[in-house]
C-alpha cells in the first residue's frame, strides 16, 4: 500500500469525549452524538479542540451509521454521523432532519497476506466475486491476472464485513456500480445480505480480525488501516487506473462533483472516467441534525468548526479537505438549519 505515511494521533474510545479546558473553566453546554465509526478519529480531534475554543463539551459514541440515524431520529442524541445518506423511510422517521456533508475520506481494502507486499491490485469484479463466494483462494487466476509478477499464496480468502455501517454502504455502492452480478444479487445499503464472510461490528473489530487472520480481506476506514500499519490494495477506478486511497486520489474523486442537490446527498463513489486518478471508494460523512433541536446555536458552531478550522486535523488521518462546491452547499445548509 503506497499510502502516505501519516501520524494517527486521535483519541479512540467507545465514547469519544472532549475533556480538556483551561484551568477554572467549565463547559457551558454539552452536545451528544453517535453514529459512524469511520469519522470517529476525526471527531475526537475536533471535540478536544472545540471544547477549548467554545466551552461546549461534545461526546460522540461510535455506534455505526444506522444506529446513529436511529438515535437522532428518536432525539436520544443531538446529532448523528453517517456515510450512508438517509433513506426515504429514515427521512420520515427523523422528522425534518438536515443532512449536511461534513468530512471526506475513503474506505480502503485491507488485507493480511504473509509474504505479499504492498502492491496488490484488485478490481470491482474480483472484489464482488470474492464477497459472492465465487473466488475462494488468493492464487485464483482472476486475482493473479491483475497482479503480474506477484506471487500469491494458495490459501483461502477470509472476507470480513460489517452491517449497519456507512462503510458497507460505500463498499456496496462501489460494487453495484461495477458488477451486474452484485447489483442484481446483493445491491447497495448500510445493511445487506452478504453471501459469504465473517461479520464484525465496527472498524475496530474489523481491524482486530484482519490483524489476526492470515488470508483475511476487509473494507475499513483508511485511518484505521494506517494506524495499524496494514496494507491497502490499489483499486481500479472508472478510468481503468489502479489507485490507492491517498489524499490526492480522494480529493480527485470529490472534485468531480459539480453541484449539490437540495437533499444534500453527494455522490463521490465511482466518479466518472474524467477523474483519472480518483480513488473509487472515496466517502463523505454527513452530519444529521433535527430541525427542532433546542441546541441550534451550539450545533451550528460545532458543525461549522468541523467544516472550517477542524479540517486542519484531517490530513494526518487521511481525511481530505471538502472541495469548495461541497463546502459552499454545506455552509448554506447549516444556515437554513439554524434559521439564517
Amino acid at each position: 500500500m503506497r499510502l502516505n505515511k501519516l501520524i494517527f494521533c486521535s483519541v479512540m474510545a467507545v465514547v469519544v469525549s472532549a475533556t480538556a479546558l483551561p484551568a477554572g473553566a467549565a463547559a457551558a453546554e454539552e452536545l451528544n452524538g453517535s453514529g459512524s465509526t469511520l469519522v470517529a478519529p476525526l471527531v475526537a480531534e475536533w471535540a478536544l479542540a472545540f471544547q477549548t475554543l467554545d466551552r461546549v463539551k461534545v461526546t460522540f459514541t461510535p455506534t455505526g451509521s444506522e444506529a446513529g440515524i436511529q438515535a437522532v431520529s428518536s432525539r436520544a442524541v443531538d446529532f448523528a454521523a453517517s456515510e450512508a445518506p438517509m433513506s426515504p423511510s429514515q427521512r420520515t422517521a427523523c422528522r425534518s432532519c438536515f443532512q449536511i456533508p461534513w468530512s471526506l475520506t475513503a474506505i480502503g481494502i485491507g488485507y493480511n497476506l504473509r509474504g505479499v507486499g504492498s502492491k496488490l491490485r484488485l478490481d470491482g469484479e474480483v472484489l464482488a466475486s470474492i464477497y459472492l463466494g465465487q473466488i475462494k483462494r488468493w492464487n485464483d487466476p482472476r486475482i493473479q491476472a491483475l497482479n503480474h509478477g506477484l506471487r500469491l499464496p494458495a490459501i483461502n480468502i477470509a472476507p470480513i464485513y460489517a452491517n449497519g455501517s456507512g462503510d458497507t454502504y460505500v463498499f456496496t455502492r462501489y460494487l453495484s456500480g461495477v458488477s451486474s452480478k452484485w447489483r442484481s444479487g446483493v445491491g447497495t445499503g448500510a445493511t445487506v445480505s452478504f453471501p459469504t464472510g465473517v461479520a464484525a461490528s465496527s472498524n475496530s473489530a474489523i481491524i482486530s480480525r484482519l490483524e489476526s487472520t492470515n488470508g483475511a480481506l476487509a473494507y475499513a476506514g483508511v485511518s484505521y488501516l494506517i494506524a495499524h500499519g496494514l496494507p491497502a490494495a490499489a483499486v481500479q477506478n472508472s478510468a481503468g487506473n489502479y489507485e490507492f486511497p491517498n489524499l490526492l486520489n480522494i480529493e480527485s474523486a470529490a472534485r468531480a462533483v459539480k453541484s449539490v442537490p437540495s437533499s444534500g446527498v453527494v455522490r463521490v463513489v465511482n466518479p466518472p472516467r474524467s477523474a483519472r486518478i480518483a480513488y473509487p471508494m472515496s466517502a463523505l460523512t454527513y452530519v444529521i441534525v433535527p430541525a427542532d433541536s433546542s441546541h441550534k446555536s451550539s450545533l451550528r458552531r460545532w458543525i461549522l468548526y468541523g467544516m472550517g478550522a477542524g479540517q486542519e486535523f484531517g490530513p494526518a488521518l487521511d481525511f481530505a479537505p471538502l472541495p469548495p462546491v461541497i463546502k459552499r452547499a454545506a455552509t448554506a445548509a447549516v444556515s437554513r438549519f439554524s434559521g439564517g
